[in-house]
């Protein structure tokens, strides 16, 4: 394995947090990922202590990014890495590593910040808020550029979207896809695509 590509670690680590808590049933092992800082487990449901408690006065920054490894399932999982992996190698490899790693833990943060203030719920995860935000990204550079330059036909970005929006209208669950975090995706796609916009300006004011 080439540690250097750093979509793959990522990949690993939401796998074995997968497995160890059973698919986010084990609470005290998903407590130090999730979004807000748990204070208590009853009979299996987890109670969770303020957004300023947890940030203000714990400085438990990192919850702000790890909800995304959790995952509740071997669906959501399987899912959401074939898109990291997909689409994380393909951004590495054209605009390098760090623009990755910045975009990972920007639309990480969006996404869950908007799950989060949405709903009023901490219990949340997976990396699905990032992949709106990589295709969120690479469609804005595309449309720019005029060109397939990450291989992606616009049919996925028009699938993207339509999947998004049926999200909202709860027909997935009703056909079985489970509770969605819907806030995520479209926090995810909104940071993908102000980071592109923002790389695409800074780019010109460079190139002036």
């Amino acid at each position: 394995m080439n540690i250097k590509n750093l979509h793959i670690p990522i990949i690993l680590v939401s796998i074995i947090v997968s497995v160890i808590s059973s698919f986010g049933s084990f609470g005290d092992v998903i407590g130090f990922l999730t979004f807000l800082k748990p204070e208590s487990t009853f009979n299996g449901y987890i109670g969770f202590i303020s957004f300023g408690e947890t940030f203000f006065v714990q400085n438990e920054w990192w919850r702000l990014v790890t909800p995304m490894l959790i995952h509740f399932s071997f669906a959501h999982l399987a899912f959401n890495c074939l898109w990291i992996y997909i689409l994380g190698s393909k951004i590495e490899l054209i605009n390098g590593r760090m623009k990755f790693l910045l975009l990972v833990l920007l639309t990480s943060i969006g996404a869950n910040l908007t799950q989060y203030f949405f709903t009023e719920s901490a219990l949340f995860g997976g990396l699905s808020g990032v992949v709106y935000g990589l295709l969120g990204y690479c469609m804005i550079i595309e449309f720019e550029q005029k060109s397939e330059i990450y291989g992606l036909p616009p049919a996925i970005y028009m699938f993207m979207i339509v999947w998004m929006f049926l999200g909202f209208t709860g027909i997935l669950t009703i056909f079985g896809f489970g509770e969605i975090a819907n806030y995520a995706h479209l926090g995810g796609l909104i940071f993908g695509i102000f980071f592109a916009i923002m790389s695409l300006y800074f780019s010109k004011e460079i190139n002036l």
